[in-house]
């Protein structure tokens, strides 16, 4: 802008004080606006673990899934979060070959339903910029082909640019209509222990990437 412009838009400063109010609330606006875009949330499926815990009258059973990918934005001024975290059914391990076929073959039929998501939709609370939250996130949970509402409670923790969050639920696994493989000899629980270990890294408007 040259020395004649400047003068002329002083002018129009000085004489149209309605003018310059709206120029410097248009300019906050969009300040908060910028402020209040999505962060995003990338996960690293090198670092993130999926476990499973599944009770029986003898023993626990322990294992593990490993996660396909994950990516979610989260709008901070409204709690809005889109994206999905999906895992790998395929990929379940619980230390015993015979029980593992077993699992993928008649309980989660893994090569017709190859993939267990979650997409959430909200968060209930705040997502500190920077530091520890303790949040619900609500959204769809699919396994076997059918979609479950769920809410979830997760610990997220975000330190220079990267992020963690431990989520801890209940999969009512019979209950949704897969079978249970009890036996007459051999009696399971009809739920399992879902424990999730996200790790990535988080990129904001005022968090550059690292």
């Amino acid at each position: 802008m040259g020395t004649a412009d400047r003068l002329i838009m002083n002018a129009i400063f000085k004489r149209l004080p309605g003018f310059r109010f709206a120029v410097l609330t248009l300019l906050a606006g969009l300040a908060v606006s910028a402020a209040a875009q999505d962060s995003t949330f990338q996960l690293d499926p090198a670092q993130t673990s999926v476990n499973f815990t599944l009770g029986d009258v003898l023993h626990t059973v322990r294992g593990t899934f490993r996660l396909k990918r994950g990516s979610l934005q989260l709008d901070p001024a409204t709690g809005k979060i889109s994206g999905d975290i999906v895992v790998d059914a395929r990929s379940g391990e619980s230390g015993s070959g015979m029980r593992d076929r077993k699992m993928h073959k008649e309980i989660l039929e893994s090569e017709t339903y190859p993939d267990i998501a979650f997409r959430p939709d909200r968060i209930e609370g705040t997502v500190a910029k920077q530091g520890k939250s303790s949040v619900r996130v609500h959204g769809m949970f699919n396994i076997h082909g059918v979609d479950r509402e769920i809410t979830v409670p997760a610990d997220v923790e975000i330190s220079a640019g990267h992020w963690t969050a431990t989520v801890h639920f209940t999969v009512p696994y019979a209950k949704w209509g897969m079978r249970n493989p009890s036996t007459l000899f051999l009696r399971v629980n009809d739920s399992v222990e879902i424990d999730l270990m996200a790790v990535g890294s988080v990129t904001s408007p005022t968090t550059p990437t690292q």
